[in-house]
C-alpha cells in the first residue's frame, strides 16, 4: 500500500489544538523546584531518518490526522519492531512533538518509532482520540513493508494521558469498541506491549478520586457524576483480560498518576502476564521530558522492549 506523501506545515487548521503543554512549558514550570534539570529537545541522530507529518487518516469532515516516523538509516535485513508514541497533556493539550526526542532515540536503538497526533477534548471528546490511535496502529500495519515494520511486534508507548490511552489500546486488543476511523479496517489494531509512563489504569478506582473533580478528565469524558459509565468504559482496568500484553510502568513520585496500577498487576498475575514498575523518587510529573530522568526512562524502555521484541 502506498503511503500518503502529504506533508503540512504546523498543525492542521481543522483542529483547534491547545499546545500549551510542551517541553518548554514543562521546563519553565519545573525549573524553580528542580534547578538542575535540562530539557531534551528535538535533535535527529546521524543514524536516524525521518518522515514528518504523514497523513494516517482523513476524517469525515476532511480533517487529516498526522504522524511522524523515525527509523534507522541503515536498512535492516529483517523488519523492525515498532513503537507508537502517544503524548500527554490531560487529553486537552499537548502535541506529538513532545515525544519526538524519545522517538528519535528509540529509532537510534533500532526501532521504528511513530509519534502520532490525536483529537483532543476541545475538538472531539472521548472516544475520538482512542479511535484515532487505533487507526494509527492499523496504518502502521498497512504500511509495514514501506516502513520496515514487523507487524507482529508493535508496542504502545504513552506518557501521562497518553499512557492511559496506550494502556486502553492494549486492554481492548481484539475488541471492536473503538473501531470506525481510518481506511485500513482490514488490519488489526492490537498492540503486543505497553509502556505506561506515569499514566492511570482506571478512572473509577478509589485512587483516581482527584480525576473526578479535575478539569481535564471531566472535559474529555463529561461530568463524572453524570457519566460514570463512560468513565468506567475508558478505564483500561475494566477491560484487561487474558489478551493483555506485557506492560511496564515508569512513574513519578506522585501516586495519583498510577491509579489502578496495582489492581491491574494482580489481574495480570492471575493471567500469567509479565509486568514491571519503576519509580523515580522525588521526581515531578513530566519527568520524561527532562534530564536527569529522560535517559533512565529510555534505558528502562529499551530493556523492556528487548525482553519481548
Amino acid at each position: 500500500m502506498l503511503i500518503s506523501s502529504l506533508a503540512v506545515l504546523g498543525q492542521s487548521s481543522y483542529s483547534p489544538r491547545d499546545t500549551s503543554f510542551s517541553i518548554y512549558s514543562t521546563y519553565q514550570k519545573l525549573k524553580k523546584d528542580y534547578p538542575d534539570i535540562r530539557p531534551v529537545w528535538d535533535k535527529l541522530p546521524a543514524s536516524v531518518a525521518e518522515k514528518r507529518n504523514l497523513v494516517y487518516a482523513n476524517l469525515a469532515n476532511d480533517r487529516p490526522l498526522h504522524l511522524d516516523v523515525f527509523y534507522p538509516k541503515k536498512k535492516k535485513r529483517k523488519p523492525c519492531p515498532a513503537v507508537l508514541l502517544i503524548h500527554g497533556g490531560g487529553w486537552m493539550t499537548g502535541s506529538k512533538e513532545n515525544l519526538v526526542p524519545m522517538a528519535q532515540q528509540l529509532a537510534k536503538a533500532g526501532y521504528i518509532a511513530v509519534a502520532a497526533e490525536y483529537r483532543l477534548s476541545a475538538e472531539a471528546p472521548y472516544p475520538a482520540g482512542v479511535k484515532d490511535l487505533k487507526a494509527a496502529v492499523r496504518y502502521m500495519r498497512a504500511n509495514a513493508a514501506e516502513f520496515g515494520i514487523d507487524p507482529k511486534k508493535i508496542a504502545a508507548y504513552g506518557c501521562s494521558a497518553g499512557a492511559q490511552l496506550a494502556t486502553l489500546l492494549a486492554a481492548t486488543n481484539g475488541l471492536t469498541l473503538y473501531n470506525g476511523v481510518g481506511e485500513n479496517s482490514q488490519y488489526s489494531a492490537d498492540v503486543q506491549a505497553v509502556l505506561n509512563i506515569d499514566g492511570i489504569a482506571s478512572f473509577v478506582h478509589p485512587e483516581a478520586e482527584p480525576e473526578w473533580t479535575g478539569k481535564a478528565a471531566n472535559a474529555w469524558l463529561g461530568n463524572y457524576e453524570e457519566n460514570r459509565e463512560r468513565w468506567k468504559e475508558a478505564s483500561p482496568l475494566e477491560h484487561a483480560g487474558k489478551g493483555f500484553p506485557p506492560i511496564i510502568f515508569i512513574n513519578s513520585s506522585y501516586p495519583r498518576f498510577h491509579a489502578g496500577r496495582d489492581d491491574l498487576f494482580q489481574l495480570l498475575d492471575k493471567n500469567g502476564t509479565y509486568h514491571e514498575a519503576h519509580t523515580f523518587e522525588g521526581s515531578p510529573h513530566g519527568f520524561w521530558l527532562m534530564e536527569p530522568w529522560f535517559q533512565p526512562t529510555l534505558d528502562y524502555s529499551l530493556a523492556f522492549l528487548k525482553k519481548f521484541f
